[in-house]
């Protein structure tokens, strides 16, 4: 449960507020009184993780109403009821209303207290559920989209289907064409934003004169040519997220004002005198380690700092060996829709060399590999998609379902000793298999260590 839960207190009577909220301090709840209903609604939303204490006679608006207010807004919002002495017909209705509890004036503190506690802790649990609902609905959709069973992207998903349910800034960090976009979208479309705007921007293809005008927008006449406003983009995400793709590239003099966004969640347009509140989420992706390029002046020490608030890394291709062959299948079966082609059948041998290959341009080089070689052409340099279908089409013909299957399984090994220049450790962890099991397989297919080193 919350450390100090908040608990709402409205009387018109100053001195039961200031009594029941010095019981509610002591007790370790964090009390906030309200003369009338109508300033307490102000507080509630479906996320108010505390409690309602209200009197059924107040000056406007009454307890009762209130309480149906509150069960509109959110029906499992814990309202208790204060009645005076000869309103307890009025508070059994309450309680059929959908009221938590009813105290009788005057109370007593400790059953006033305990109403509260139970209270709380019914709302705890409300908020706990929704929260591990939408974590478990946003972990189902995310497995869809960011592809993958090794133990990193594992990982990944968890980080951002956890992520995703917060409202901080994040910092995403990966090689080119690892997916940080694909992670941004996903901590987006997963998350309370999704139904407002994600304006992704790319810092790197801006011009710098343009990119303080499109990120935070201008007035008329503010420079020569700017013959009509523009709304930026920060202000076009209003409520939404602003990916920040590049961040690396954006001119120091920009970070400034970035940084005062995110510090003031307010943007001023160009030659505006009147800031605008911002209501969104920053999300900022980099390929490089931004301390050191802070440490080297390229980029603002107190903007890293800022940005850096929650990190997300997206591991490269070649740290997740085991993903390659099912991503390069996905991205087949896309390509030959796409394509109107038949999708091709991937055989031991081409298996073996996307194992082996070194996939700088990770996942986007991947994906097009998958392209050429729904297209009939070579998806790595030095192999022919013809030699791969012949080798598919030999091993289809030439043996049992079993035969093929331990074909396939001895190019792996083969594949990733290459890989490991024959390193048995290395190949272990890339195949996911115990050390024996790997000698044992070595045995069986008489392959020798020494022959994939140097």
């Amino acid at each position: 449960m919350l450390d100090k839960p908040p608990v709402i207190v409205i009387d018109d009577e100053e001195h039961v507020r200031l009594s029941c909220a010095q019981s509610l301090e002591l007790a370790g709840f964090n009390p906030d009184t309200e003369e009338c209903a109508e300033d307490a609604l102000d507080y509630l939303s479906r996320s108010f993780p505390g409690v309602l204490v209200s009197d059924v006679r107040l000056g406007g608006m009454d307890g009762l109403e209130l309480l149906a207010k509150v069960k509109e807004l959110d029906a499992d919002i814990p309202v208790i009821i204060i009645t005076g002495h000869g309103d307890v017909s009025m508070a059994v209705k309450a309680m059929h209303q959908g009221a938590f509890d009813f105290l009788e004036k005057p109370f007593d503190t400790d059953r006033f207290i305990d109403a509260v506690s139970r209270a709380a802790q019914t709302r705890w649990l409300v908020m706990e559920n929704r929260r591990l609902s939408s974590k478990l609905n946003a972990r189902s959709g995310i497995d869809s989209v960011l592809l993958g069973q090794s133990p990193a992207m594992v990982h990944l998903r968890d980080q951002v289907a956890t992520m995703a349910q917060t409202d901080a800034d994040i910092l995403v960090m990966g090689e080119t064409g690892s997916g940080k976009e694909l992670v941004a979208r996903c901590l987006h479309d997963f998350g309370p934003r999704k139904n407002k705007h994600f304006v992704a921007i790319n810092c790197g293809a801006l011009p710098d004169a343009m990119i303080e005008s499109e990120l935070f927008g201008h007035v008329a006449g503010a420079f020569t040519g700017a013959a009509k406003a523009r709304v930026g983009k920060f202000e076009h995400a209003q409520g939404g997220t602003v990916f920040l793709d590049e961040i690396e590239s954006m001119p120091l003099d920009l970070q400034v004002g970035l940084l005062r966004v995110l510090q003031e969640r307010m943007v001023e347009p160009l030659g505006a005198n009147k800031s605008i509140p911002s209501d969104i989420r920053v999300i900022a992706a980099t390929k490089v380690d931004l301390l050191e390029a802070s440490s080297a002046g390229r980029f603002r020490e107190d903007l890293y700092y800022r940005l850096n608030v929650m990190t997300a890394h997206v591991p490269p291709l070649r740290d997740r060996k085991e993903d390659i062959t099912s991503l390069f299948q996905h991205f087949c079966g896309f390509s030959a829709t796409r394509q109107r082609r038949a999708c091709p059948s991937m055989g031991p041998g081409l298996a073996q060399q996307l194992m082996a290959y070194d996939w700088r341009g990770n996942v986007r080089e991947l994906r097009n590999a998958a392209e050429r070689f729904v297209l009939d052409l070579p998806p790595i340099p030095g192999l022919s998609p013809a030699a791969n279908n012949a080798s598919l089409v030999a091993r289809a013909n030439g043996g049992t379902l079993p035969e093929r299957v331990e074909c396939f399984e001895k190019s792996l090994i083969e594949g990733d000793l290459k890989s490991a220049n024959g390193n048995v450790t290395q190949a272990c962890k890339s195949l996911g298999i115990p050390r024996k099991t790997l000698y044992d397989k070595l045995t069986k297919y008489d392959l020798k260590r020494d022959d994939f080193t140097g």
